[in-house]
């Protein structure tokens, strides 16, 4: 029997390499299937068996890649912890005007979070973070960095009147966080785009 396997294209793939790839794509299951768990039922509710069931894997392969449930919260919080940010490089990679950068912020991260169960989870775990006995990644702190900055672009160029920048973007995150949250209770996230473009109309442009 051949040392390697060989693929369509004739190219050797070490056994090692399948396994690996194989089991990066039961953790990448595992990983969407406990977000789909915890945004719907709440940390709480969720048992290692209904993640293995939604991944259609066995609990034991939940058990490989995770110690526990804690483990599999922390996993998915750093996931949300990677998607916040990858959108707010994909906006200021458009490099718009910084006022705009930050509307553009807030609706595409509205739309993840109405659209993306990881992102919903990583919402919903902030608030339930008391019930999880692990540390998680301090909340928001990088959004907040990234909104202080385009907010202070905006006020060295003189389209932004506020004067404490590092308050108004505190007021934007709560307000931005906070209205997800109502939406997410109301609506289950529906009308987020139009509580998000609220924000940008009442506190931004009325700093313009």
């Amino acid at each position: 029997m051949s040392k390697h396997l060989r693929t369509a294209a004739g190219a050797k793939v070490a056994p090692r390499e399948l396994k690996q790839e194989r089991a990066s794509r039961t953790r990448r299951q595992l990983l969407d299937a406990a977000a789909t768990a915890f945004a719907s039922k709440g940390f709480p509710s969720v048992t290692l068996q209904d993640i293995a069931d939604l991944a259609e894997v066995t609990k034991g392969a939940v058990y490989f890649h995770f110690t526990n449930k804690e483990a599999v919260a922390v996993a998915v919080t750093e996931e949300f912890y990677t998607q916040l940010p990858a959108i707010g490089e994909s906006v200021t990679a458009r490099h718009l005007p910084p006022l705009d950068a930050v509307a553009e912020l807030l609706l595409q991260t509205a739309i993840a979070l109405r659209d993306n169960p990881v992102m919903q989870a990583g919402a919903r775990l902030q608030i339930e973070r008391n019930l999880v006995d692990a540390d998680l990644p301090t909340p928001f702190s990088g959004f907040t960095q990234l909104i202080t900055e385009l907010l202070g672009q905006a006020q060295d160029e003189g389209t932004l009147r506020a004067t404490d920048i590092a308050a108004m973007a505190r007021v934007v995150v709560a307000a931005f966080f906070g209205s997800q949250h109502i939406s997410w209770v109301q609506r289950n996230r529906e009308d987020l785009a139009d509580r998000v473009q609220e924000i940008i109309d009442v506190v931004l442009h009325h700093h313009t």
